[in-house]
Formats: structure tokens, sequence, C-alpha cells
């Protein structure tokens, strides 16, 4: 997938041509994945000439409570985090959607594996960025690797070096012909997808895994299950799901700030529902992009606007 990239980065504390953002190759993230990072995107609604970035605050807080548990100090609060990004994305001047990368990493050059006593730093890089995955029509199958344990490497962290089960479950499933993979946890129970959340539909119940089946706890997903039930009207149950389960599902679809909502019609050599996006999704993501977008008006405190006079507000 072609990517555009950025002009600039949040660098040493301050905001530089992308090409000064660089690292030694003796840097300690590099050598051990010793690094946390977030994903956010911002939304640009034409209407309004105005780039909405969703969800700023929960996704900072998610990204300082990531770093604890590598013993990182990102040294700025969430909102001290959301002036840094404002800043870095008016002086980027988008006029699309794009996505927003930040990353904290332990940044002490040598070698030595351990946490404590190992410099800290924090940069923040934004891009034009369209659709991760294509929105419907998804083939998914089951990945012959298990999702990482969390007393392995802690799952509800956005944590680097985690991300090689990732790269190895997503080039699998890709090389095998499929669009993504489902994913087992030590349990024998469907965890997630590579890199996404994941919802059936059975019997008009939506159901997702708990976060205790060693999942990434997904501001996506959170968003979902309160779009399903308050808005939508829709049962939302959280509980361990088996592979069985997932073929005889109504309708499946993943979720998260990458892939956003996308359908799957067919997991394996089995067809979900009809082969088609069911009616559930097809609501969900239309309810879904008009809240991100800024068309509904109950959840424009989920947004936070780049180009406002009052620039941030506090949350």
């Amino acid at each position: 997938m072609a990517q555009a990239k950025p002009k600039y980065a949040y660098f040493q504390g301050k905001i530089v041509p992308i090409g000064e953002a660089t690292i030694s190759v003796m840097t300690h993230a590099l050598h051990y994945g010793t690094a946390v990072f977030g994903g956010l995107r911002g939304y640009w609604n034409n209407d309004e000439e105005q780039l909405f970035v969703f969800r700023v605050h929960d996704h900072f807080e998610r990204f300082v409570q990531s770093a604890g548990l590598m013993r990182i100090d990102v040294g700025c609060t969430p909102h001290e985090l959301t002036r840094v990004l404002m800043e870095l994305l008016r002086t980027e001047g988008f006029r699309e959607n794009i996505y927003i990368r930040p990353l904290a990493y332990k940044a002490m050059e040598g070698i030595g594996v351990r946490l404590h006593d190992v410099e800290d730093a924090l940069t923040i890089f934004a891009m034009p960025f369209g659709d991760y995955i294509k929105p419907a029509g998804l083939h998914l199958g089951f990945s012959a690797w298990q999702r990482v344990d969390d007393n392995t490497i802690p799952a509800r962290g956005k944590i680097s070096g985690s991300y090689a089960n990732s790269a190895l479950i997503k080039s699998d499933a890709l090389l095998a012909g499929y669009d993504e993979a489902l994913v087992l946890n030590a349990d024998g129970h469907v965890s997630e997808t590579s890199a996404s959340n994941f919802f059936i539909v059975r019997r008009g119940v939506a159901i997702t895994p708990p976060v205790t089946s060693n999942i990434l706890e997904g501001i996506t997903r959170r968003t979902v299950i309160q779009l399903l039930r308050d808005d939508l009207g829709v049962e939302v149950v959280e509980r361990d799901i088996d592979r069985s389960e997932v073929y005889l599902a109504e309708e499946l679809f993943l979720c998260g700030t990458g892939v956003q909502i996308a359908a799957a019609t067919q997991v394996d050599h089995h067809v979900i529902g009809g082969g088609d996006t069911g009616q559930i999704t097809h609501r969900l993501r239309e309810l879904f992009f008009n809240v991100v977008s800024g068309r509904v008006a109950k959840y424009r405190d989920w947004l936070t606007p780049v180009y406002s006079p009052e620039k941030v507000a506090a949350p």
C-alpha cells in the first residue's frame, strides 16, 4: 500500500523536518523492541473545512499507560501530548484524512537487555491515510500462530516488540491468499486479528471477546460497543468465542483505528451469513463515519478540531 510521507515530526522536543527525525542504529528500541506506539486518525470534514482528530485524549491516555508497562516516561500528560499534536498538524496543514503515530522508545545507544536506567524519548508524526484494508468482502483464515499471552508481553499495551507476532500472522495470511487472519489465544478461544478487534453477530446479538482474552483494549472497539447499544439498539455481549462459532456467525466485522469498520464475508471455507455485508454492520459503518467526521452532534465531544480558534479544550 503506497503511503504519502509526512513533512514534519515532533522529535527531541520540537517540530523538525521529517528528514531530521533520525536515530542511531545502536538505539535500544531497534534491537529489543522496547517501544510503545499509538494510532489515531484525523478525518477531514469538507463542509466545515475542518480536520477532526478522533478521541485524542483516550488514545493518549492509553499511550501513556502502555509506556508505563515498559517503564518508559513519556514526559507529557495526555493533554500536553494533545497540544503537541495540534501544533504538528497545523504545521503540516492537512486537508484530508490522516493517520497519526506517536512513538515512545528506549533511546540509549548501546547493548544490554533491560528497561530500567535507560533513556526515554518521544516522537510523533502524521501522514495522509486512506483504507488500511478493504472495507467489505474480506476473506479471513485462522492463523497457525497463537496470540501473545498477557503473561508473556502485556497484550493490552501497544508494545512494538509484540507486533512481531502480528507481522508473522499477517504475512502468513496474505501469502496464503487471505485478507487477514483470526488468531486463537492460549485457551483456544478467538482473540483478535493481526491488528484489530472483531465482532460476530448471532441471532441479532453482537458478540466480542472480553479484554481478558489477550486483546488490545481498543478505543474503536469501545466506541462500537456504545454505538451498537445506545444508537442502534443492538445487544452486545463480551464473552469467549470458539472457532466453530465464528463459522456459524450471521455477520462478522473487524474494528480498529487502522481498519475502521470492515466486514468479512468468508472465514476459511465457510461463508458468513449470506456472503454480503450484514444489516447491523452496514448500519454501524454508516453511523461510525458520520460520527468521526463530525456529523452527529451528540458525539462531537469525541472530536478535537485542529483548525479551531479555541485551540485545544481541556479534557
